[in-house]
């Protein structure tokens, strides 16, 4: 098993990155990341304005998979996702969709404890852990970790978590895959701008399919198949999130684009990743159940 440290940062995805590791297909890789504000917040009382906001969204990589070409797609199993004991959240002025209504910064410390993150003396929430920031390299110009798009990135998706295996192109030799940002539990939409911030390890098994013509972003798990789209405005985000869908349901099962789109309407569901990044992320859910019907068509 490989492992890659969390002082192994980039601040974006890029194919101009050296790769810290080389591994080879159907590799298993452990990575340790930094919490979203790259571990900067200690305590309640750091000082807002001191917060260094080049050092936002780190992700720890890349690593080069050996024989990744452009055009094949990055298979990436997500085994299992270790989190620390404290995350962070923040909010204040112009974070979020509705920072308006805010006249100060407030830091919040989140203890997790019995599998519960503790909001408040009265309030504890089940633990979510799921990986905001993970992609690839771009074929063209670097991406901000802060950013979603074609090539993954800040899709701040919760189904992005321990048991599902998600599908990422291929844009450059040795795909230069890189991940961080986690959450101990985040909300559809990340409304607040963040979720629970938390440092922790991630590892996944890289494998290569070679030969698929996917719409990605997508992701499996157990029960559900879902495409993953980013774009400045929500609809054009929900909008391309089902077109892919629909494009899949082409592609591999044969169906017309009428059939498709209706049972779309009827058997699937369009839902909001996020809200609050440079372009906005929506995923389009298809049961599995569904798709092993078609199979057998």
């Amino acid at each position: 098993m490989y492992r890659v440290s969390k002082r192994d940062l980039i601040y974006a995805m890029s194919s101009e990155n050296a790769p810290v590791l080389t591994v080879e297909d159907g590799a298993q890789v452990v990575f340790e990341t930094c919490d979203c504000f790259e571990n900067q917040i200690t305590a309640a009382d750091t000082p807002f304005a001191e917060l260094d906001w080049n050092r936002i969204n780190p992700a720890t990589g890349p690593v080069y998979v050996e024989g990744a070409q452009p055009g094949d797609v990055l298979q990436v199993q997500i085994e299992r996702i270790a989190i620390g004991d404290r995350g962070v959240m923040v909010s204040g002025p112009g974070l979020g969709v509705i920072g308006d209504l805010l006249e100060e910064n407030v830091i919040r410390l989140i203890p997790i404890e019995d599998g519960q993150a503790v909001f408040s003396d009265r309030i504890s929430l089940p633990l979510n852990p799921m990986i905001g920031v993970i992609g690839t390299a771009p074929a063209g110009d670097p991406v901000s970790c802060g950013t979603p798009d074609q090539h993954g990135g800040n899709m701040d998706c919760k189904v992005i978590r321990e048991g599902t295996t998600l599908y990422l192109p291929v844009n450059v030799p040795g795909a230069l895959f890189a991940l961080g940002d986690l959450h101990a539990a985040m909300g559809d939409g990340e409304v607040g701008v963040c979720g629970v911030e938390i440092a922790g390890e991630v590892t996944v098994t890289l494998s290569l399919l070679k030969g698929k013509r996917w719409p990605l972003p997508m992701a499996k798990t157990d029960t559900h198949l879902y495409t993953i789209a980013s774009e400045h405005l929500l609809d054009d985000a929900a909008a391309t999130a089902t077109r892919n869908m629909v494009q899949y349901l082409e592609s591999e099962c044969g169906m017309s684009k009428h059939e498709a789109i209706a049972l779309l309407s009827i058997g699937g569901n369009l839902q909001i990743c996020q809200v609050v990044d440079p372009l906005k992320t929506c995923r389009f859910e298809l049961p599995l159940e569904i798709l092993e019907k078609l199979a057998k068509a």
